[in-house]
């Protein structure tokens, strides 16, 4: 069995609340932006985006972590910008304006998968070699 494996990420319950209600939010601030609410959508913007980035702040010392969740708090900001847009009738002239916070939340994801996640598991194959082979011991005289 690896060790990718046998880790455990185990979240506090009152975390895993948090979490859950961020998933609330966030979909009250989708609905309203369907329905046309302005006014709740644009104040379900603030708690929404606020538990997003304090996820990704309290997961920022497990790098898969923090880089995803750093990649949703730049989709929520990209989306809360194209609603805002859509409300105020301007989505056409702002709309290329979100693709910067989509983007950055992009080259996070892609810097994970293809430069940090690579490198560490080379690092980690190459510490349990070394952990492995057995150093030759020289008899004394």
């Amino acid at each position: 069995m690896d060790q990718e494996s046998k880790d455990l990420y185990v979240i506090p319950a009152k975390f895993r609340k948090m979490e859950n209600l961020h998933i609330l939010f966030w979909l009250v601030k989708d609905i309203c932006w369907c329905m046309i609410y302005k006014t709740l959508g644009i104040a379900m913007i603030f708690p929404t985006l606020a538990i997003a980035i304090f996820i990704a702040w309290r997961t920022r010392h497990i790098v898969a972590e923090l880089t995803h969740n750093i990649a949703i708090a730049l989709w929520i900001s990209a989306n809360s910008m194209w609603m805002i847009a859509e409300f105020l009738g301007v989505d056409e002239q702002v709309k290329p304006y979100c693709l910067i916070p989509f983007s950055l939340g992009l080259v996070v994801l892609i810097y994970y998968y293809l430069i940090y996640s690579p490198l560490n598991k080379k690092k980690e194959a190459a510490a349990q070699t070394a952990v492995a082979k057995p150093v030759p011991v020289e008899k004394g005289s």
